[in-house]
């Protein structure tokens, strides 16, 4: 696990990276372009076991040629962290047994609240909304990153 700023030290001109919201349930996967400047939603996956959901996720990082995972940490509104970041951290730790992918952190309070809200703007219906919501503040917690790295 590596400060945001330090990661930003090892990235090539064009490396992609790829922000994981990560849910009880599902995990949120989105992608970067090739310049850094935008995230967009890729995919959703249903929650199984710990090793296929983590090949999966590595596979889609492969193939993308994703340097850089951007995990959201789902830190409590005092900026404490409780039971969900330390199962966040436990992830991440059990993920880089498997893969040399280097991983930072990203503050997403308030994420998958403001990506309801706008689906709830665009009258996403219900269904549509559970569908899309994971990938959707994944996207939204890589593109708080992305704008980041940015301003280093």
């Amino acid at each position: 696990m590596k400060p945001l700023e330090e990661l930003e030290h090892g990235l090539g001109r064009h490396d992609r990276l790829m922000g994981v919201d990560l849910g009880t349930k599902t995990i949120g996967l989105a992608l970067s372009d090739v310049s850094r400047s935008i995230a967009s939603p890729l995919e959703t996956i249903r929650r199984t076991k710990f090793t296929a959901d983590a090949e999966r996720m590595i596979a889609l990082a492969k193939n993308h040629g994703v340097v850089a995972l951007i995990f959201g940490l789902p830190l409590n509104m005092d900026g404490t962290e409780g039971p969900r970041c330390q199962s966040t951290r436990a992830f991440v730790r059990n993920l880089e047994k498997l893969t040399d992918l280097p991983v930072a952190f990203w503050d997403e309070r308030m994420s998958t609240m403001a990506v309801t809200r706008t689906l709830l703007d665009a009258d996403a219906s219900r269904a549509r909304r559970a569908e899309l919501v994971d990938k959707m503040a994944a996207s939204y917690i890589l593109q708080g990153a992305l704008d980041r790295l940015r301003k280093l």
